[in-house]
């Protein structure tokens, strides 16, 4: 009886596959709640918001705690309204909204607002190097805080995204601008931006080959002008060539050759990437004096000090003056112009990182895990962990490596 039962259930057991399985070990869950509070900006022309309400859904469904202060989301076009139905709660003060732990700005916090922060506190924003000033690093670090600037955080294939973003949007928006004023609607020169059959092309000269100016290029290409990239970095200019998939004309930084293709442009765009944080002018006043009546210099990289000397900061209200019958377009954060498409995309990176602060259980613990986040940390619990700024201002500070080892 026994033999038969043994030799029923062998049969059994190999007609359905009835083999032990490994039993799975119980993996810790380290998933915590974030209080995140996005403030209204306050920075003059500032109109972009760091979640669009789509992305607060996302985050409040996995039972993160979001508050906006009340207006925040209106220069992005997006009501308070849909940021309430989302999960969020709405707060009418800014006392309120920095009662969270984590506070999402996109303009950096000015004097007033960093009052508003506490110790132990996340500040995830913008850092703008190119005026940034020691009495500024102070009033941080004496809140004791962590500071995480965005657009030095890294993602897995080392570029940085914030940056990436901004500049696609930056690089195509320069391309409307100048279309938009060389029409005669404008007191332009009366042409169109590109070219059509029997009429040679609009000239279209690009200094800098990072990823404003691929993006220039390739909405200038698109519209049949003719481009010319100057840049004093060979691999930029590889690369543009190589992203762009056209045979342009690029060169290095000839002074001759840069200047004579300067004076024929109809757009010029001033487009250089700063390395220590302040652009270097490359073209004199009187280059900009010998350019052909009504053509337009666009200066992306003003807000790093420009690299015309004839530039001075303007606004989106006021975006254009002229100098030598010159049309000059200055205006700092040219995002802000699409304020809803930059706010896409900035949730677009934003939703995903907070999800990871999430994963791991925290800041402290997110950046042990995950090295690509550490790039954009210049203030970690209350220490200066930026080199670069510690270099500039005679600072000292930490390295953020040998911190967070200590601490875990």
């Amino acid at each position: 009886m026994t033999e038969k039962f043994a030799v029923e259930f062998g049969k059994i057991a190999t007609s359905q596959a009835l083999y032990p399985k490994e039993s799975m070990l119980a993996v810790e869950d380290r998933r915590r709640s974030l209080f995140i509070g996005i403030p209204k900006e306050s920075s003059f022309q500032e109109n972009r918001i760091g979640l669009t309400p789509d992305s607060v859904k996302q985050l409040t469904d996995q039972g993160h705690r979001i508050q906006i202060e009340a207006g925040a989301g209106s220069p992005s076009k997006y009501s308070d309204n849909e940021y309430s139905e989302a999960g969020a709660r709405i707060v009418y003060s800014t006392d309120e909204v920095y009662e969270a732990d984590i506070i999402l700005k996109i303009a950096p916090p000015t004097y007033d607002e960093i009052e508003y922060l506490r110790p132990g506190q996340t500040l995830v924003s913008a850092l703008h190097f190119g005026n940034l000033t020691s009495d500024y690093i102070n009033a941080l670090l004496r809140k004791k805080i962590n500071a995480i600037s965005f657009e030095l955080i890294r993602d897995k294939s080392d570029a940085k995204p914030v940056v990436r973003a901004m500049s696609e949007i930056a690089g195509s928006t320069v391309m409307m601008v100048a279309a938009e004023y060389l029409s005669s609607s404008n007191e332009g020169k009366g042409i169109i931006l590109g070219g059509i059959t029997g009429v040679a092309p609009t000239k279209v000269v690009i200094l800098g080959a990072g990823s404003v100016a691929e993006f220039a290029a390739r909405a200038a290409l698109g519209l049949g002008a003719e481009v010319r990239v100057f840049d004093n970095h060979i691999y930029k200019l590889r690369r543009l060539k190589h992203n762009v998939g056209a045979q342009i004309f690029t060169s290095t930084l000839d002074k001759a050759i840069m200047y004579n293709e300067i004076k024929q442009a109809d757009v010029v765009i001033g487009a250089f990437v700063a390395d220590e944080g302040q652009i270097t002018c490359v073209v004199e006043e009187s280059v900009v004096a010998q350019m052909n009546p009504g053509s337009i210099i666009i200066d992306v990289c003003i807000d790093q000090g420009g690299c015309f000397e004839t530039s001075e900061i303007t606004s989106h209200s006021r975006p254009v003056f002229r100098k030598y019958d010159i049309i000059h377009y200055c205006v700092p954060n040219i995002p802000s112009r699409v304020p809803r498409t930059a706010s896409q995309a900035l949730s677009n990176i934003f939703t995903p990182i907070f999800t990871e602060f999430s994963k791991y259980g925290g800041i402290n613990e997110v950046l042990f895990m995950n090295e690509h986040y550490r790039s954009g940390v210049y203030i970690y619990k209350g220490s200066l962990t930026n080199a670069h700024i510690a270099k500039r201002f005679g600072m000292r500070y930490k390295e953020l490596g040998l911190m967070i080892a200590v601490r875990n």
